[in-house]
């Protein structure tokens, strides 16, 4: 393989180095942000055996190489373009400067949330086991496994222990990764976390009933009384506390003298963000938390089925956007106060969607006689059924548009069923088939028929789809023959 010449074919497709800002490679894929994307010639990327697809999101246009190929690849185009060795993280801060204001926002909490999420999956899948192992009627009618086994009551203690940590202690994770993405130390980050949860505050999931009982507890500061509350399992108020920290700490950093910056700066940071956290940030970000998730609940049990409908529909296209990461933060939510509103149903769209999405490539993969297309669209499909869904998305579905269609679809019938069964997870995970175990186990049958009904529907739309295009271009063939 000439990945020299690969190299220069590409680069010649992407409007030539005049139009590359910066370029980065990850394991499969160029990472590249380029100045003006509508000249990139699409057509000569797609017709190159070495592509396996394309797609822009979040200000980067990416090409899919796959493994070794890439690398080499690069290269030999980052010489040609006169680009500087660049990590995808440089290449990221690149292309943020070319987004609008929304989507700046949805990056940023794609950044604080994303590197959090494997502690969220983790304890997640734990409560996912916890809940198979305590759920009555599931193995036994009328008990639990751990009623017809009460050896393993300790088992699940522990497992449910080992579950609860993540979101009991989710504001130190959110502080420590916050603090970091607004430009300021972790560590002090996570100190606040800490601060929001410490054991001598009231749990933050008994307040509504001491608020009831007249039993809240306060600090008496000179007349001032301060609620003792903590934040267990909330999202909204660290991520304004944590705001707050960084830019006190980088404010005093400017003004302290070096010789006093580490003794003085995190105490003053620390203590003026605690103040505020607990009179003012705190208190209204709760509410306006409380609001939100309340919301959200209303509206998914007011609208029912047409509002799952709705949002299958509408998945997809929101993923392309990038708008979907701006979801981890409400999701973190519902599941943070899984007894409040039952789980996530977001998890259960999403799952939907990927599941139509694998069954409209794999649909492509039956009618389609392009080798290079179902050499594709065989890895894709089989991903996408296991959560992972850009391969399948844009490097088929998109280019083709009409499995796009068909994938969108089967996800509207999807997501109006699971909505009608009220199905929700009680954790994150793969939003696919491996989900499974993420999902409240009494709605476990609704969710499998869910993603049976998603599969078959956007199969068959989208090899109807498929042969209707396919006539289309036989009747033009043929008329442009008779001419």
């Amino acid at each position: 393989m000439d990945h020299k010449k690969i190299a220069r074919e590409v680069l010649d497709a992407i409007g030539g180095k005049e139009n590359v800002s910066a370029a980065a490679h990850c394991a499969t894929r160029l990472r590249l942000v380029l100045e003006d994307e509508s000249v990139v010639n699409q057509a000569a990327l797609d017709n190159m055996d070495v592509v396996k697809g394309t797609f822009s999101t979040g200000g980067q246009y990416q090409i899919i190489l796959g493994s070794g190929t890439v690398n080499e690849v690069y290269k030999h185009l980052a010489e040609m373009s006169g680009q500087t060795e660049m990590s995808t993280s440089d290449v990221k801060d690149a292309a943020t400067k070319k987004l609008n204001p929304i989507q700046q926002f949805v990056k940023m909490l794609s950044d604080i949330f994303v590197p959090i999420i494997p502690a969220i999956v983790a304890g997640g899948l734990l409560m996912g086991i916890n809940n198979v192992l305590t759920a009555p009627d599931l193995f036994f009618e009328g008990k639990s496994l751990v009623d017809a086994n009460p050896e393993m009551a300790d088992l699940a203690a522990l497992i449910n222990t080992f579950a609860n940590a993540a979101f009991v202690f989710l504001p130190i994770l959110i502080g420590f990764s916050a603090t970091k993405r607004f430009g300021g130390n972790p560590f002090l980050g996570a100190t606040l976390g800490m601060l929001m949860v410490h054991p001598d505050l009231l749990n933050g999931y008994g307040y509504g009933a001491a608020v009831l009982n007249n039993e809240v507890p306060v600090w008496n500061i000179f007349g001032i009384e301060i609620e003792k509350v903590g934040y267990q399992g909330s999202v909204l108020p660290v991520l304004a506390a944590s705001f707050i920290l960084a830019k006190i700490e980088t404010s005093l950093r400017k003004v302290v003298p070096s010789a006093l910056d580490n003794l003085l700066t995190p105490l003053f940071s620390i203590f003026i963000t605690g103040i505020l956290t607990f009179t003012l940030v705190g208190p209204l970000t709760r509410s306006a938390g409380n609001l939100l998730t309340d919301g959200i609940v209303w509206l998914y049990d007011t609208t029912g089925v047409v509002g799952g409908i709705i949002f299958g529909l509408a998945y997809a296209p929101i993923v392309i956007t990038g708008m979907h990461h701006s979801f981890i933060a409400v999701e973190t939510q519902l599941l943070a106060d899984v007894v409040k509103t039952g789980g996530s149903f977001i998890f259960v769209i999403a799952a939907m969607s990927n599941i139509a999405q694998g069954a409209a490539t794999l649909a492509v993969l039956k009618t389609t006689k392009n080798g290079k297309i179902k050499g594709t669209a065989s890895a894709a499909g089989i991903s996408a059924l296991l959560g992972i869904t850009e391969p399948a998305m844009f490097g088929v579905n998109l280019k083709l548009r009409y499995p796009f269609i068909g994938a969108i679809i089967g996800s509207a019938f999807g997501s109006g069923f699971v909505t009608l069964f009220k199905v929700k997870a009680t954790a994150l995970g793969a939003a696919g088939i491996p989900g499974i175990i993420s999902i409240r186990p009494d709605t476990i049958i609704s969710y499998i028929i869910g993603m049976a009904i998603a599969f078959v529907v956007a199969f068959i739309v989208t090899i109807v789809l498929a042969k209707r295009d396919e006539k289309k271009a036989g009747k033009q063939t043929s008329d442009q023959a008779a001419a």
